[in-house]
């Protein structure tokens, strides 16, 4: 799942644009509604033509209200810069932009919305030569730019294709074991109680499991899931996610907080960070400078402590140490705004590299900076995750050489990745920068066992009476190599039957109207053991899937496209030749048809059999145990 979100000034037509893609109004406050202006986050939903679905977030666009975008811009995957075609770039437009691009949004459309207020095309291509000069040099330089008319409906199949497009490109969200939930709404369910919504990243969150509330450290249960207005019972990176809590009350929970699970994530009150100054702030910023920052849906004040510099020009990156009023919960990489508090500034932001340095640093060391500028680049480990991501699932020794480490460092890096679970093994055997044993980045894997075990799972539910699926329509599904199957499997708990693959749980059960057809069969079987109802016969009376249910289950045994034995006769049978054969050394078709009661027809159908499957050997009319079995 995919989360998108709107930026741009006020009044440009972002409610009513989300509105005319999903049918759903994201404002939903009666002084929204009232002002039409939005306020809070809105939300709505959307079916792409590729059949994915993604998540739309309406941020406001009035300058009072620009903590509230913030919250929302955090987490996404694409942005939408809506831009009016009768207004053109405007203020919030522009900070809008530069927010966007502090927080390496990944992927972004413009928008000209209210298309159909303008009958000059040539002013339309007049605004969209303005845009193109106000993105140059940022994120979104390259992104495309759709017309659209919310009103008229004009240009929304374009922007649903362009939206489809880009996020074609859009990586996957990776999947951590480390659950982040940041807190943009808290609210009450009447029968359901406390509900807390964000854009879940790093990991999954399940239905049952305890959950921790940081800062504040309260404990809870999930108690209920919904991903894009569906009941879940697991919740997936990149997921706008609401999640129902109990033991916690309403009032006991704010909007800013993290939801986790317990023993990944501390609160921190100091951070070291890379900070890019926007070019057109007021002046310079002032070592000690009081300041907002806003980190995924958290807003807390903070004091600028500036690393190696007295000021930090406009346009300008520096290092800087942020000394938090409130504790907040991050880690390495999350993305941040600042703003000057009064008069209100978007000052710039950039990125945490430190969520919890050890001490209050000297200012003017020069190791100190070259430490931040060595752990900005990333360890060892990292550079090694980095590269497994990439290649999803290789050795050891080509991971290794995709992330081009000394030997002395891969080791190390190796032993990190695979004790924290980064790194999932998957073949059997020592580990060395050199090994020839298969891994995988742990988001690949999760990836991968969820894709397994879901065809299985689709498997069952489309086919109910098969015992599984068959090995090779698994792997042939999934596009895996053998190697690379064969590993997988080792790993997950799947039932094996022959050729068959079937989850654990999954029991072949006839519906009662099914199951008194069978016994209806099954009892012209017990009465004509010998000469029992045809294959054909047998499906046009169960039926096809019935019938091959009972051959898979055992219940029933055909030995030739004309014959089938109830399994219980069908061993009788297969035990009185063999003693036949064993007290007279050979038989003919004529004396095992005698033996029955039954036609040549059957007699001849399972002494072919036999000599398929060697338990007897053809000499022209007489047959023989083959090689004097017993």
């Amino acid at each position: 799942m995919r989360v998108i979100g709107t930026a741009g000034h006020v009044d440009h037509g972002k409610s009513t644009l989300i509105s005319a893609l999903t049918g759903v109004h994201p404002d939903r406050l009666k002084e929204e509604q009232q002002r039409e202006m939005t306020i809070e986050l809105g939300f709505g939903w959307l079916t792409l033509p590729d059949g994915q679905e993604i998540g739309l977030v309406d941020v406001p666009g009035h300058r009072d209200f620009i903590g509230n975008m913030l919250a929302g811009a955090g987490g996404l995957d694409a942005a939408l810069l809506v831009i009016a075609a009768d207004e053109g770039v405007m203020p919030q437009t522009r900070e809008h932009l530069a927010i966007l691009d502090l927080l390496q949004i990944p992927q972004g459309l413009i928008v000209l919305t209210k298309t159909d207020l303008i009958d000059d095309p040539d002013w339309l291509d007049l605004v969209e030569a303005d845009i193109r000069a106000l993105l140059a040099g940022t994120m979104m330089e390259t992104a495309p730019c759709v017309r659209v008319s919310a009103r008229t409906g004009s240009g929304l199949g374009d922007l649903t294709r362009a939206l489809t497009e880009i996020l074609s490109h859009a990586p996957a969200r990776l999947d951590l074991g480390r659950p982040r939930l940041p807190i943009d709404r808290v609210f009450s369910m009447p029968g359901f109680g406390t509900v807390v919504t964000g854009t879940l990243s790093d990991g999954h969150l399940s239905l049952g499991e305890e959950i921790e509330i940081l800062p504040s450290g309260q404990r809870g249960r999930l108690r209920g899931l919904q991903t894009h207005k569906q009941k879940t019972e697991t919740a997936l990176p990149g997921s706008r996610t609401a999640a129902n809590l109990s033991g916690l009350a309403v009032d006991q929970i704010s909007r800013g907080e993290v939801l986790v699970t317990p023993g990944h994530y501390q609160p921190t009150q100091r951070i070291d960070a890379r900070l890019r100054l926007l070019p057109e702030v007021a002046g310079p910023l002032k070592h000690g400078t009081d300041v907002k920052i806003f980190l995924g849906a958290a807003e807390s004040h903070a004091t600028v402590r500036l690393l190696g510099a007295e000021t930090l020009a406009p346009g300008e990156l520096g290092w800087i140490q942020l000394e938090l009023r409130d504790p907040l919960v991050c880690m390495r990489g999350d993305r941040y705004i600042l703003r000057r508090p009064s008069p209100s500034e978007t000052l710039g932001g950039g990125q945490v590299i430190d969520p919890h340095p050890t001490q209050r640093h000297k200012r003017f060391d020069a190791q100190l900076i070259s430490g931040l500028e060595a752990l900005e680049r990333g360890t060892p480990a990292e550079v090694l995750f980095l590269a497994a991501t990439s290649l999803g699932a290789a050795t050891a020794r080509e991971t290794v050489s995709k992330a081009r480490l000394e030997i002395e460092s891969a080791a190390q890096a190796l032993t990190e990745c695979l004790a924290s679970g980064l790194l999932i093994p998957l073949e059997s055997g020592p580990i060395s920068p050199s090994a020839d044993v298969l891994l995988a980045a742990q988001p690949y894997w999760q990836a991968l066992k969820a894709s397994l075990l879901q065809t299985v799972s689709a498997y069952h539910a489309t086919f109910p009476l098969k015992r599984g699926i068959p090995r090779e329509e698994l792997k042939s599904r999934l596009k895996l190599t053998q190697r690379l199957f064969n590993a997988a499997l080792s790993k997950l708990d799947l039932a094996e039957s022959g050729a068959w693959l079937a989850l654990p749980e999954h029991v072949v059960r006839f519906s009662a109207a099914q199951q008194a057809q069978v016994n209806a069969l099954l009892r012209r079987f017990i009465a004509a053991p010998y000469a029992p109802p045809s294959p054909k016969e047998c499906q046009n009376e169960i039926g096809e899937e019935i019938y091959a249910a009972l051959l898979e289950m055992g219940q029933l045994v055909q030995v030739s496209p004309e014959v089938a034995f109830r399994r219980e006769d069908y061993d009788d049978m297969v035990a009185q030749v063999r003693s036949l054969l064993l007290a007279r050394g050979q038989v003919t078709a004529a004396e095992v048809r005698d033996l029955f009661g039954t036609s040549r027809k059957y007699a001849l159908g399972l002494l072919e059999h036999l000599d398929a499957i060697g338990v007897t050997i053809r000499a022209g009319d007489l047959r023989m145990l083959k090689n004097g079995q017993a």
